[in-house]
């Protein structure tokens, strides 16, 4: 009689709730933009700028933020998927005290990469795409125990069995290809794949946003389920906060590539203390809300990643601005560029700071109907009362802005942090 390895055995007992299982220090991830015949680097996208985090064992991370915002390629980064431009990602694996730099995954030796690789593994948003159309479910989620020779033959059959069981599959969807599956059949695949190799950090990139709501409920429980079987740590990257109040104990906000709040999810849905925050928790459709009123919406696009504003990044969309939220030369461009009639009008910008420049019109007309359209309602206050200069010489328009400082995580008390600078003083 064959014997069967079991793959919780032990699993639980040997980690330690509450160690840290990954940290992710000044992180940054930027994508360079080439242009010209000879494809010469003219700036980079910011996708994520100096992010740090912790994730301890067994607990459950959500990342939130708007589409854009860098949470699929920071979730990248941290699968080992992608290399980031600068920044720290340290793994334990297994070596003992602190996570120090030989714990970098881009430092790691052979023996130490492999087990970070064993012990990370992702779930992606799109399932389909995810899994090898050609492929038979038996060799989907058993390619990873033959990789790494932790069975073959029979016992490879029997093991790939155990896991479709514990995800709500069975023997009967061995040989079955994925596009005979519903959406939901799909992604338990895929969580089966993931938990091949008992990991101690799944990955999940919107593993329910493609579902239907009943169908999300049940990968939901059973995303619940595993973790407690099975001590799991999983980094939750979502847009969905009901799916984050459910699933985190910790709630991480992103914007524009930078983290903006952190803190216990409980505090995060009570008392948030960042404006894009409250505006994300406003939007939030709920069933107690009164149906005939208007759902809340955030004013505004996104910056451009390429070149975000300076000191607080949310201040050109934040109703709760200050004239110290970092006003610069860039958001008279961002206005210009919003409105053609004035953006045709420009010359160019001479640039003396990013705080100071001269801006050249083809007509005097135009630099006139510049200042007025800055000293009117059609800026924020806030962006009114931090321009130091503003006057017109001819078809030239001069401004400076104040100076104000970059504006980090404050702490604000049981491990909640805000970058703003209303932080504790926000209801």
């Amino acid at each position: 009689m064959m014997t069967m390895q079991n793959p919780m055995t032990e699993i639980a007992t040997s980690k330690k709730a509450g160690d840290t299982l990954l940290s992710v220090r000044n992180l940054k991830k930027h994508f360079p933009i080439k242009d010209g015949v000879l494809q010469s680097t003219v700036g980079h996208v910011k996708a994520v700028d100096d992010v740090s985090f912790d994730i301890r064992r067994g607990e459950t991370v959500g990342l939130v933020g708007e589409s854009g915002c860098g949470k699929t390629t920071l979730s990248q980064c941290v699968a080992g998927l992608m290399e980031p431009t600068s920044g720290e990602v340290l793994f334990d694996t297994g070596r003992g005290g602190t996570l120090g730099p030989e714990d970098r995954i881009d430092r790691m030796s052979g023996k130490q990469k492999a087990k970070y690789r064993r012990n990370v593994q992702m779930v992606f948003q799109d399932n389909f795409a995810s899994l090898n159309p050609r492929n038979l479910v038996v060799d989907i989620v058993g390619r990873p125990l033959r990789v790494h020779g932790e069975a073959s033959g029979g016992l490879l059959t029997e093991r790939v069995v155990e896991l479709l069981e514990q995800v709500g599959l069975g023997r009967q969807h061995l040989y079955r290809y994925p596009h005979q599956f519903s959406g939901g059949q799909r992604q338990r695949i895929s969580i089966a794949r993931a938990l091949a190799l008992d990991p101690d950090l799944i990955v999940l990139d919107e593993p329910t946003s493609a579902l239907d709501v009943s169908v999300q409920a049940q990968i939901l429980n059973l995303l619940g389920d595993l973790q407690q079987q099975r001590h799991l740590a999983y980094l939750f990257v979502t847009h969905d906060l009901s799916v984050v109040r459910h699933m985190a104990d910790r709630t991480v906000t992103m914007y524009l590539g930078r983290v903006v709040e952190h803190g216990p999810t409980e505090t995060i849905f009570r008392d948030a203390q960042h404006p894009y925050t409250k505006a994300l928790l406003a939007a939030k459709p709920d069933l107690d809300d009164d149906p005939d009123a208007p759902i809340a919406t955030l004013e505004g696009t996104i910056p451009d990643p390429a070149r975000p504003p300076k000191a607080c990044r949310f201040h050109t969309r934040c109703p709760v601005a200050t004239p110290d939220c970092g006003w610069e030369v860039d958001d008279i461009v961002r206005l210009l560029e919003s409105d053609d009639t004035l953006f045709e009008r420009l010359s160019g910008v001479s640039r003396k700071s990013e705080l100071e420049a001269e801006l050249a019109f083809e007509t005097e007309e135009a630099a006139c109907k510049l200042w007025e359209v800055l000293r009117s309602d059609r800026v924020p206050e806030a962006m009114r009362e931090a321009t130091e200069i503003l006057d017109v010489k001819g078809s030239k328009l001069n401004v400076r802005f104040r100076d104000s400082d970059e504006i980090g995580l404050r702490a604000l008390g049981s491990g909640h942090e805000a970058a703003c600078v209303h932080a504790g003083r926000l209801s």
